[in-house]
C-alpha cells in the first residue's frame, strides 16, 4: 500500500495566499477606479465575488472527489490483500 502524503511548504502556502490577495486587490482597484456608474461598478464587484466563489467550491468538489476514490482504491486494496493472505496460509 502506498501512504504517501504530499506536503505543503510554508513559503508555498504563504505565496498562494499573498497571490490571492494581491490579485483580489488589483481587481478591487480597477473596479473602483473604473469610469462607470456605481450601480456598474457593483455589478462588477458582485461577478468577481461569484466567480471566486465558484472556483473556491469547484476546488473543493475536485479535491474531494479524489480523496473519495483513494480510500475507495485503500478499501479495495486491503481486500485483496486479505483474500490473497488467506488464499496463501491454504
Amino acid at each position: 500500500m502506498n501512504n504517501e502524503t504530499t506536503q505543503h511548504s510554508g513559503a508555498w502556502v504563504t505565496f498562494t495566499y499573498a497571490a490571492s490577495l494581491g490579485s483580489a486587490a488589483m481587481v478591487a482597484c480597477g473596479i473602483l477606479f473604473l469610469p462607470v456608474d456605481i450601480w456598474i461598478k457593483g455589478y462588477l464587484a458582485m461577478g468577481v465575488v461569484m466567480l471566486v466563489q465558484s472556483c473556491i467550491t469547484a476546488t473543493k468538489t475536485v479535491r474531494d472527489v479524489h480523496e473519495g476514490r483513494r480510500m475507495v482504491n485503500r478499501i479495495e486494496d486491503a481486500k485483496t490483500e486479505r483474500l490473497l493472505m488467506s488464499v496463501g496460509k491454504d
